[in-house]
């Protein structure tokens, strides 16, 4: 994994852990909750096309927040 691709994962994680609200990436039939950066590191990168749920008191943020850092990494989403 590259420099680049561990920052991704870091950035994307310490943002999911600042909201309440409940983030799980969907890639293929799995799913990944967002907060546990084990589980990202292992999703993150496998060319493929990403789905965030998000759901909580805070989602509308937490969509914004995700949203771009996706974007910022060249990561592809879909239904957000």
């Amino acid at each position: 994994m590259g420099g680049l691709e561990t920052k991704a994962i870091v950035e994307i994680n310490q943002a999911a852990n600042q909201f309440k609200s409940s983030i799980v990436i969907k890639v293929g039939t799995r799913f990944i909750d967002v907060k546990s950066i084990l589980g990202l590191s292992i999703t993150l990168f496998s060319n493929q096309v990403y789905q965030l749920d998000i759901h909580g008191p805070d989602e509308d943020e937490a969509k914004a927040v995700m949203k771009q850092l996706f974007e910022n990494h060249g990561l592809p989403l879909s239904g957000i």
